[in-house]
């Protein structure tokens, strides 16, 4: 099964999350909405801003658990290398 670990911004170089899921499709409107969780909600990390796919979910669990563990500037950098302005990536209806 697919996986995707994925980075969330309130804005740029503001508050990060970092999660993972089988469907980003489906993630990402949950996280717009404030369902896709509290933390997300309470600090409005809902800017898709860096992700990764695997082809097996146990993959990105793996790191996804890595990432969480890495200082923050390493994040800033992971992100920076790909998507310097920290643009919305997910172009979903409405988004």
């Amino acid at each position: 099964m697919t996986g995707y670990v994925y980075m969330t911004a309130s804005q740029r170089g503001g508050t990060i999350y970092i999660g993972v899921t089988n469907d980003l499709a489906r993630r990402m409107p949950e996280h717009k909405t404030g369902q896709g969780s509290s933390f997300t909600s309470r600090y409005g990390v809902q800017r898709l801003v860096w992700y990764e796919e695997y082809f097996d979910i146990k993959d990105a669990i793996q790191r996804e658990t890595s990432l969480k563990r890495w200082p923050r500037q390493w994040k800033i950098e992971l992100i920076e290398n790909t998507n310097p302005e920290w643009f919305e990536l997910f172009r979903g209806i409405g988004w």
